[in-house]
């Protein structure tokens, strides 16, 4: 009996100190979630976590997931051990869960489902009955791969524009052009179209040329999210080449017909102030020369007049000599004026020689220019060609990029599915564990407590072999006792 109670009184005291300790476990508990910030990608699923430690089962405590900026603000609500649908934001109805069975170890980690970038923000993870919370911080995040392609051409610095352009990020990125070492490039100002799906769109341009090498790069990060996508293009040297033979005959072709109408236009300048200056001359000539026959005559007459008044025998000698010397003068100017004519004809049709030349070349140069102008066509008609070959083969290039991010990223939700079917997996095995461990106690329980029943009633034999040996013995003295007053 002392041995039962003893054993009593000890059974009591443990399973109070038990309790003692479950209820200061109980109070040192801290909710505790996650110091950095939870990346998460648009579409994909993320769990957010939070749970006590040391763990408690809480699964039936009012739990509160909630986020002060919506209206309202409940993102998921625990009570009596279902979910309160009619409380949530209508935006995460269907999209938020608890890890239900994980409730008994503390864990009351959210799992929020096909992330939007509406769903960037902080979360409070918050148990009113114990009045403890921990606040997550969600950063949302979308990219895809960029894309390049050839544009048009600079004519002036022989240079190649080139587009990149790359659509489906959150949040806004960044856009960079590096050359083949590396050097970030001067482009022009990046262009960005947000959609109605918050997701943004850019766009960039750049000029390059030779000296920048053939391999081109355009890069587009996002350092909030720590993410960054670049793609690479190959520019022939054709293109430089081809372009720079381009520039330079056009501006040989433009400089040769500036400088042959100005040679035409000086020309024509020079033969009509030559040819006003000689019908200058020659009227002034004729009329000086008719003015000195007119005072020759004058002279004549004067002199006639003179001789006839002196003697009238020599009146008929001196007017045939005076008539003759008119002759005379007459004839020589006529002459005079002749070869005048005839040289200035000359001079005329040798002017006239120069400008058909002119004329001759000016046609042989138009007809070079037509010439250049068709080669410079057929070179731009070959270009643009090259140009659609080109711009084929990155749209082919690009192509395959998409297949193969499509295929990364359907790599990517298998392994995620994988890992959530073993986690799962291991869900159950440490169920089953769990439940193996609790029927291995129940087990070894009853193994005690069959020992200690064999042990009981082996004690209880022991005893009862010791009263039948106290019994064995009390009945021979009883009989000798009864014997001895018999023999006296």
């Amino acid at each position: 009996m002392d041995q039962l109670c003893i054993h009593s009184t000890i059974v009591t005291i443990s399973v109070l100190v038990v309790h003692l300790l479950l209820h200061f476990c109980r109070g040192q508990s801290r909710l505790i979630g996650s110091p950095q910030p939870v990346v998460a990608k648009v579409g994909d699923d993320v769990i957010l976590p939070c749970h006590l430690e040391p763990a408690v089962d809480i699964g039936t405590n009012m739990l509160e997931w909630t986020r002060s900026d919506l209206n309202p603000r409940y993102v998921y609500v625990w009570y009596a051990g279902q979910d309160y649908v009619n409380m949530k934001n209508p935006s995460y109805k269907g999209r938020t869960s608890l890890f239900t069975d994980e409730l008994k170890r503390g864990n009351i980690s959210l799992k929020l489902s096909n992330v939007t970038p509406a769903d960037e923000g902080k979360y409070r993870c918050y148990i009113p009955d114990r009045n403890e919370e921990s606040v997550i911080e969600l950063v949302v995040g979308a990219v895809s791969s960029p894309g390049i392609s050839l544009t048009g051409l600079d004519k002036c610095i022989s240079g190649v524009v080139l587009q990149c352009e790359s659509e489906g990020w959150y949040p806004e990125p960044e856009v960079l052009w590096l050359d083949s070492e590396g050097n970030v490039l001067s482009a022009g100002p990046t262009e960005t179209v947000r959609g109605p799906d918050d997701l943004y769109t850019v766009s960039s341009r750049v000029t390059v040329d030779k000296r920048h090498g053939h391999r081109f790069t355009c890069r587009v990060q996002q350092n909030i999210i720590n993410q960054t996508r670049e793609t690479h293009i190959d520019v022939p040297d054709d293109f430089f080449k081809v372009q720079s033979r381009c520039s330079a005959t056009t501006v040989g072709l433009a400089v040769s017909l500036v400088v042959c109408i100005m040679l035409i236009l000086l020309l024509l300048l020079v033969l009509w102030k030559k040819k006003n200056m000689s019908k200058r001359n020659l009227m002034d000539e004729v009329e000086s020369k008719d003015k000195n026959n007119d005072n020759a005559e004058t002279e004549l007459l004067a002199e006639d007049k003179k001789e006839t008044k002196q003697t009238g025998r020599h009146q008929a000698a001196a007017s045939w000599s005076s008539s003759s010397l008119l002759e005379r003068k007459l004839t020589k100017t006529t002459n005079e004026l002749q070869e005048e004519k005839k040289k200035r004809q000359e001079e005329v049709k040798t002017l006239e020689n120069q400008l058909k030349e002119l004329r001759e070349n000016k046609e042989s140069v138009d007809k070079k220019l037509m010439e250049t102008s068709e080669e410079l066509k057929q070179t731009q008609d070959e270009l643009r060609v090259k140009t659609e070959e080109f711009n084929k083969l990155q749209d082919e290039k690009q192509s395959g990029k998409k297949r193969e991010d499509n295929l990364q990223k359907e790599l990517e939700d298998k392994e995620k599915k994988w890992e959530n079917q073993l986690h799962d997996e291991k869900q159950r095995g440490k169920k089953t564990e769990d439940a193996l461990k609790k029927e291995l106690e129940d087990k070894n329980k009853k193994l005690d407590e069959k020992k200690q029943l064999k042990e009981k009633l082996k004690d209880l034999e022991n005893k009862n072999t010791e009263v039948s040996d106290d019994k064995n013995e009390l009945g021979e003295e009883g009989k000798k006792t009864a014997e001895g007053p018999g023999e006296q």
